[in-house]
């Protein structure tokens, strides 16, 4: 097992990096960006009249990343939407290394393509740092998830960072691993 590389990995080493580093002119091979980390985060609302969804979604999130994930808990009380402080409110896991590019892998050839009404991600979701995020309706469409074992249907936010300066070399990274960016 140790000696498995995923394969974007392997094409970021052998192509993107070459191509990057010709399209952006770069002096340096450590100014070349690369994927930092990918954070997924599901809000599960419905956690305020009943805990154990926190603990679904919690399961869910871990079939999907491959790793366990963190329970993220309310910072303050906020009496209109009958939240208590240090009430859990959601999950998050964030994934680096060889998981996170397995991961992308499986967004952009698996889930992405499942997405009812799929016609692409926007192009626009940069954060001006070379960040991008995007979310998804439905959990469901990962091909970890049973669609008859799951009681209910998260929405969750996917955030890649990368080491990109600017919106368009971020934009070059991502398009280079296949993401599917709308006209």
């Amino acid at each position: 097992m140790a000696d498995y590389t995923p394969r974007l990995r392997t094409q970021y080493k052998d192509t993107i990096r070459a191509a990057l580093k010709e399209e952006f002119g770069y002096k340096n091979d450590m100014q070349i960006p690369k994927l930092d980390k990918i954070v997924l985060n599901m809000g599960v609302g419905e956690a305020v009249s009943d805990t154990k969804k926190v603990r679904a979604a919690a399961a869910d999130l871990a079939q999907i990343a491959g790793q366990k994930p963190v329970i993220t808990k309310a910072k303050k009380s906020i009496a209109g939407f009958k939240v208590r402080e240090e009430m859990p409110l959601g999950v998050k896991v964030t994934l680096r290394r060889d998981k996170m590019y397995e991961f992308l892998d499986r967004l952009v050839t698996v889930a992405m393509p499942r997405v009812r009404d799929f016609r692409g991600v926007n192009p626009k979701s940069f954060d001006g740092r070379g960040n991008f995020a995007l979310g998804l309706k439905e959990h469901i469409v990962f091909p970890e998830i049973s669609f008859d074992k799951v009681e209910q249907v998260w929405g969750m936010d996917i955030v890649i960072c990368t080491t990109a300066r600017t919106d368009a070399e971020a934009k070059a990274l991502l398009k280079a691993f296949n993401m599917p960016f709308t006209a």
